[in-house]
């Protein structure tokens, strides 16, 4: 098993203040992309992140040896539509309360 903490970075940096109806919808998608993940255990936790500098996104990803972090993340819908991307940071373990 591999571990990761992702940050999620919009593609700016108000742009949870100032996201159009249609980004608005693409937040919903990247939300339901990340409940399924969570739903399946390989996403352990997320949640946006109010940062003076600009709001994120954070997930830790428990993911399988084999896994592509790359090619997983870019499957999000923020991603798909361009200007969002994700920060992938490897972590040695990963310890919940589960």
């Amino acid at each position: 098993m591999k571990y990761y903490l992702c940050k999620f970075l919009p593609p700016r940096a108000d742009f949870l203040a100032t996201m159009t109806p249609a980004e608005l919808e693409l937040m919903k998608a990247h939300g339901a992309f990340l409940n399924d993940l969570l739903g399946k255990g390989v996403v352990v936790a997320h949640g946006p992140v109010d940062d003076p500098a600009g709001g994120w996104g954070l997930s830790l990803y428990q993911v399988g040896d084999d896994e592509d972090m790359q090619a997983l993340t870019s499957q999000d819908p923020m991603v798909v539509a361009g200007g969002a991307r994700y920060e992938i940071l490897p972590m040695r373990h990963l310890r919940s309360a589960g």
